[in-house]
């Protein structure tokens, strides 16, 4: 197949997302640019000032979603800058999970200091979750409407503040809404940090980059007892304020290093009149000498090359602390987000697969963290602490060679074998070594427990058990965004709810159950239900996904920087709302 060029075009690479099928070429045989190679290049102005923009290298599929002609586009900024912000946010999502365990060597403290039961003493891991949990609802709008920079800076000032209140508690009542709080203000980790990594990386990224975020996850749920176990040879309030200091100076790496991500992209796309592919005919001759053949080019007015005159600001533009909602898009209400939460029920892939992963599997990782100090009560905290580090290196390991590079691997290859066609559900073929490894590892603990083996059978039990816990969060969090790429920031906030109140209701019924019947009957339970209720569900998700979505459609809603913005940005930016359809059809679908 050839291009009215005379050239040869590179097999169709075409992509599914929702219910249909969709060229990512955008463009006919006789369109010269129906057929590219991008290398990966730093972006910015040629010599004759037309914007040059990254470039993914020897890939022959279009750029997703599509980066503006415009250095204050997050897609287009450094590597060295995008791996600097991703650390911020994995730093505040690692807090959100630290928080929740860090206290579990202290119980004994707790139970003196409070005069409360063991089973009111794992009721302090509960709490925070209901605060993860319902964060959410409540910070995913306001990141949408004011930015992602504001949302974290008072997030974060709100768990510094309750984690203080924690540490100069003198009553059981007054800890447990201080961790409550603490919880909530932690919450904008999980939405709002996913939501920057959407804003800062391609599509083609995605399963790494999900995957180092989910990391920062579990390795906070895992390093807080390990190290919460040595801090508690000082005192219980040291833990808390260990907790206050890490949060202050995340505070602190905000304030001076978070620019603001959220970007306007449609409207900008439809201002500059983005054209993709166009021959590097435009570019002086130093230009063309260190670029390939074909580049991506705004072909924007003369008065629009200067960036200085586009009207709008945006992102590193805005002011230190924005407190005005960020221009060029359509922003939601503050409660659309619980509304969308509710809306996201009539949707079952995203239901059924985010439900049974978190109440047939994930949630069972709180059993092990909360029942450690009871299943080893004959060592020191400390030590307790220590026996944390099979879970860790499990984790650690499965990222590193079994989970977000694999799976991006494994979905480049199968669509090549499917004639270039990519379904999101082919990310769903590493779910089922993750639920056999995570079954293997609770039935090997709960034996070990009971039978009194050396505590190295405990630790290979924890390190397969973790690396199915990454492997399938990973595999849940990335599947679920690649259905509704467009609602990314509503699926994922239904997913961060359903995954933390899973972790709120598991302490309340895991110790009387234990009393009951005993860690082998417990955890061999557990285990079954993961192999024999999880796996096969996601199998029934993995064959009839497709037909589900196409089936029950798309939500009719976008996120924010999506939102077709039929109104001015300003005097001088003008865009009918015909153009901006097409734009968002062919840049972010």
């Amino acid at each position: 197949m050839t291009t009215g060029t005379g050239m040869r075009r590179p097999p169709l690479r075409t992509i599914r997302s929702g219910h249909s099928e969709r060229d990512l070429w955008g463009a006919s045989d006789q369109d010269p640019r129906g057929a590219r190679q991008f290398s990966w290049a730093t972006g910015g102005v040629a010599d004759d000032g037309y914007p040059i923009l990254p470039q993914a290298e020897q890939q022959d599929f279009k750029l997703h979603p599509q980066p503006a002609a415009d250095p204050h586009d997050p897609l287009n900024w450094p590597k060295w800058k995008k791996s600097s912000i991703m650390g911020i946010a994995m730093y505040l999502y690692f807090m959100f999970a630290w928080i929740t365990t860090v206290t579990v060597p202290s119980f004994p403290e707790l139970q003196e200091l409070y005069h409360v039961d063991y089973t009111l003493a794992t009721w302090t891991v509960a709490l925070p979750s209901i605060g993860l949990s319902l964060g959410p609802l409540f910070w995913s709008s306001f990141s949408d409407i004011y930015g992602r920079r504001i949302v974290f800076v008072t997030g974060t000032t709100i768990a510094l503040l309750a984690t203080i209140g924690a540490a100069t508690s003198k009553t059981y009542s007054a800890y447990m809404v201080a961790r409550l709080l603490q919880g909530f203000g932690a919450s904008p980790g999980g939405i709002v940090g996913m939501a920057i990594v959407g804003d800062l990386f391609f599509e083609h990224e995605r399963g790494q980059k999900l995957g180092l975020w989910v990391l920062a996850l579990n390795g906070g749920l895992l390093a807080g007892p390990i190290i919460g176990g040595f801090v508690s040879l000082v005192g219980k309030t040291w833990i808390d304020w260990l907790t206050a200091i890490l949060f202050g100076v995340l505070l602190l790496v905000e304030l001076a290093f978070l620019p603001e991500t959220l970007y306007p992209r449609i409207q900008m796309l439809a201002y500059m009149r983005m054209t993709i592919g166009i021959p590097a005919t435009k570019t002086s001759q130093t230009t063309r000498s260190r670029q390939p053949s074909y580049i991506h080019h705004g072909s924007i007015s003369q008065q629009a090359r200067d960036r200085k005159e586009i009207p709008m600001k945006r992102t590193e533009q805005l002011s230190f602390l924005n407190v005005s909602p960020v221009p060029g898009m359509r922003h939601p209400k503050p409660w659309d987000s619980l509304i969308r939460f509710g809306l996201t029920f009539r949707y079952p892939d995203v239901v059924t697969i985010v439900g049974i992963y978190c109440f047939a599997w994930y949630w069972w990782i709180l059993s092990f963290i909360t029942l450690i100090p009871d299943a080893y009560s004959q060592y020191d905290p400390q030590i307790q602490g220590l026996l944390f580090i099979g879970l860790l290196l499990g984790t650690i390991f499965a990222e590193l060679f079994c989970s977000g590079r694999l799976g991006d691997w494994l979905v480049q290859r199968l669509s090549d074998l499917n004639g270039g066609v990519r379904l999101a559900e082919m990310r769903l073929w590493l779910a089922y070594p993750a639920a056999l490894l995570s079954a293997t590892g609770l039935i090997l603990w709960g034996i070990s427990v009971d039978k009194h083996f050396h505590w190295i059978v405990g630790q290979i039990a924890f390190f397969l058990f973790a690396m199915g816990i990454q492997m399938g969060n990973t595999v849940v969090s990335t599947y679920i965004v690649d259905c509704y790429p467009l609602q990314s920031i509503s699926v994922i906030t239904f997913y961060s709810v359903l995954l933390d109140l899973g972790a709120f209701i598991n302490p309340f019924y895991i110790n009387p159950w234990i009393n009951t019947n005993g860690y082998t009957v417990t955890f061999t339970v557990q285990g079954i239900i993961t192999i024999f209720v999880a796996a096969p569900t996601i199998a029934f998700i993995h064959r009839f996904g497709p037909s589900l979505r196409k089936n029950f459609g798309e939500p009719d809603w976008v996120n924010a920087e999506y939102e077709l913005f039929d109104d001015p940005v300003s005097d001088n930016i003008e865009v009918d709302s015909e153009t901006l359809k097409r734009i968002r059809r062919e840049s972010c679908t």
